[in-house]
C-alpha cells in the first residue's frame, strides 16, 4: 500500500485495525523477554551494582523521546509541505507519548544519578537539553488544546514543532560538545558498543520493546484523533442544522391570491 492511500482516513483505520492485534502481542513478548533478560540474566555492574537495572529503562525511554519528536517533526513538514491529511493527527497524537517517555527517562536519570553522582540532578547540558525537550512537549500539547480551529493549531504546532527541532542534536552532542557529567554514547558509537553483550542484548531488547510499544500507543492515538475529528464534524452540522431551519422559518409567506369576489 503506498504511502498516499494512507491519506485516506478510512484506509488507515482499516490499516490499524489489521496491524494492531500484532503490534500489541509482539511488544507484549518483547517486554516479557527484555524483563527477564534484565532482572535474571544481565548482571550488576561492578561499580554501580543493582542501580545499573535502571539503565534498562532511562536509556530506551530517552531513545524514545527523541526519535518521538524526530517523527513529530517529520509529520510536521508533511502539514506544512505536503498538506497530508494525516500529519498533523499523527503529530498531536505522538506529543503526549514523547511526553510521557520524556518524563520517565527524567525521572529514571534521577534515581539514577543520586547513587553515581550524589545529587538528582545538576544543570549540565544533556540534562538541560532533555528538560527543554520535556517543556517543547508540554508546550506543543497546550498549543494544540489552546487554539479551536484544527487547521490553525496544526499549522502553528507544525512551525513549532520544526524550531523545536534544533534541540535534538543538542541533546545528541551535548556530552561531546560540552564537559558534562553524563557519560557520552557506549551503544552507538563508531567502533562499536562499549559495554559488555550481557548488557548490551537485554538493553537491545529492552529497545525493541519499548518502540513496539510507541507504535502501538501511537497508532490508537492517531485513530482515536480521526474518530474524534469525524464526531467534531458531525457535531458542528446537527449544530448547523437547526439555525438553516430557524432562518427558513423566518421568511415571510407569500400572500394568498384573493378569492373570487372580492
Amino acid at each position: 500500500m503506498a504511502l498516499t492511500d494512507l491519506a485516506n482516513p478510512t484506509r488507515f483505520l482499516a490499516l490499524a485495525g489489521r496491524v494492531l492485534p500484532w503490534l500489541s502481542g509482539l511488544a507484549a513478548i518483547a517486554f516479557v523477554a527484555g524483563l527477564y533478560l534484565t532482572f535474571f540474566v544481565a548482571p550488576d555492574d561492578y561499580q554501580q551494582g543493582a542501580t545499573v537495572k535502571i539503565m534498562f529503562l532511562h536509556v530506551p525511554a530517552a531513545w524514545l523521546a527523541m526519535m518521538c519528536y524526530a517523527v513529530m517533526a517529520m509529520a510536521s513538514l508533511g502539514t506544512l509541505i505536503w498538506k497530508h491529511p494525516l500529519a498533523d493527527v499523527s503529530a498531536r497524537a505522538a506529543a503526549p507519548i514523547g511526553a510521557a517517555f520524556t518524563f520517565v527517562a527524567l525521572v529514571t536519570g534521577a534515581l539514577w544519578g543520586k547513587p553515581m553522582w550524589g545529587t538528582y540532578w545538576v544543570w549540565d547540558a544533556r540534562l538541560t537539553s532533555f528538560l527543554v525537550l520535556f517543556i517543547m512537549y508540554l508546550g506543543l500539547i497546550a498549543l494544540w488544546r489552546t487554539i479551536e480551529d484544527p487547521i490553525r493549531a496544526g499549522k502553528a504546532a507544525a512551525v513549532l514543532t520544526l524550531v523545536g527541532a534544533i534541540n535534538l542534536p543538542v541533546i545528541k552532542f551535548s556530552v561531546d560538545w560540552w564537559n558534562t557529567l553524563h557519560q557520552p554514547a557506549s551503544v552507538v558509537r563508531m567502533g562499536g558498543p562499549a559495554i559488555h553483550p550481557s548488557i548490551f542484548w537485554p538493553l537491545v531488547v529492552m529497545a525493541v520493546a519499548f518502540t513496539l510499544l510507541f507504535l502501538v500507543m501511537h497508532l490508537m492515538a492517531i485513530r482515536n484523533g480521526i474518530l474524534a475529528r469525524r464526531l467534531r464534524t458531525m457535531q458542528l452540522r446537527a449544530a448547523s442544522r437547526p439555525v438553516a431551519v430557524a432562518r427558513a422559518s423566518d421568511k415571510p409567506a407569500t400572500d394568498p391570491a384573493p378569492e373570487a369576489g372580492e
